[in-house]
């Protein structure tokens, strides 16, 4: 590409490009699981302090998709679902993906640390070295376990947004960060199902191009048996209750159906068909995530307004 193709591509890059670099349908669930470890918390937050640090906890999840696009362009650009983005369509330069991301990072870590603590900052430090070096720039390529270990990137915002009102860390942060982590294989091997020819055509190692699609629904179905019991440890924790331990239980019922009818299926279904029940149990794996941490809302609300069941065993 000649630099002054370059600087036209470059030239025309809209607002709306930049902002694309930053992931903002992953950013949404970073903020919302960061401002559900901060509002159950047993400390209040200013409202204002509140704020600020979730949107600077936003931009660091958004520093971290671009640098993330910056890393991944060459594979973008040859799959179909990413080939759009703005590195590979040529809308915005891989140079200026980082020199974003790099700047978003460190403002968004230090800004963080001066409105809240500076442990919630070190987190928030770390998951992005974590998202960007260790998962994009060395396992995703490397082992077909990318995601299982990749994962706990995602989990660490509702540390994060715990740590913005206490200060520290505790077994309840410490569980919102398992239930995120254990979420997370069998959310993105559905995704991975049904994005099967995309990964493949790009020579990512994710598990339905090393061990096949009858391997990966095998791996969901135990990890989503794994992941079970760590809500309802959550439903008995300080910040559950009963109205948690309700959902909890009709969400894994759910959950636990959809993965055992996704392994159960025919070899032979048409690819329409599977894909449509790939594609089903990925967006189920959504709703289950979303409605955990608003059920944490729930209750934690109902314990502001008194309302909360006082004999509810709190076993941890």
């Amino acid at each position: 590409m000649s630099e002054l193709s370059a600087a036209k591509q470059v030239e025309e890059a809209e607002f709306g490009d930049y902002f694309a670099l930053l992931k903002p349908r992953v950013m949404s669930l970073v903020v919302f699981t960061a401002a559900v470890g901060l509002l159950v918390a047993p400390v209040p937050v200013h409202p204002l302090i509140a704020m600020a640090s979730i949107l600077f906890i936003a931009i660091g999840g958004g520093a971290s998709g671009a640098l993330n696009m910056w890393w991944d362009s060459d594979i973008d650009l040859v799959m179909k679902r990413t080939r759009n983005r703005p590195i590979p369509s040529g809308r915005v330069s891989a140079n200026d993906a980082k020199l974003l991301g790099l700047w978003l990072s460190g403002a968004s870590v230090a800004m963080l640390g001066l409105t809240a603590n500076w442990l919630a900052a070190g987190l928030l430090a770390f998951t992005i070295f974590f998202y960007v070096v260790i998962y994009s720039m060395w396992l995703k390529r490397s082992t077909p376990q990318n995601i299982v270990i990749g994962g706990a990137a995602g989990a660490f915002p509702p540390m994060i947004g715990w740590a913005v009102a206490t200060g520290g860390i505790s077994i309840e942060s410490i569980m919102m960060f398992a239930l995120t982590f254990m979420w997370t294989p069998p959310h993105f091997w559905a995704l991975a199902l049904f994005m099967n020819d995309d990964y493949t055509k790009a020579g990512v190692p994710m598990l339905p191009v090393t061990h096949g699609t009858r391997e990966t629904r095998k791996q969901i179905l135990i990890y989503t048996l794994l992941l079970s019991p760590v809500g309802m440890i959550l439903a008995f924790s300080q910040i559950g209750g009963p109205v948690f331990f309700m959902m909890t239980l009709a969400l894994n019922a759910m959950f636990i159906t959809g993965a055992w009818r996704l392994y159960r299926r025919t070899e032979g279904m048409a690819k329409a068909d599977a894909f449509q029940a790939e594609r089903k149990f990925f967006r189920l794996s959504l709703l289950y995530l979303f409605a955990h941490f608003g059920g944490l809302l729930i209750e934690a609300g109902l314990r502001w307004a008194g309302l909360g069941l006082a004999g509810w065993p709190h076993l941890v």
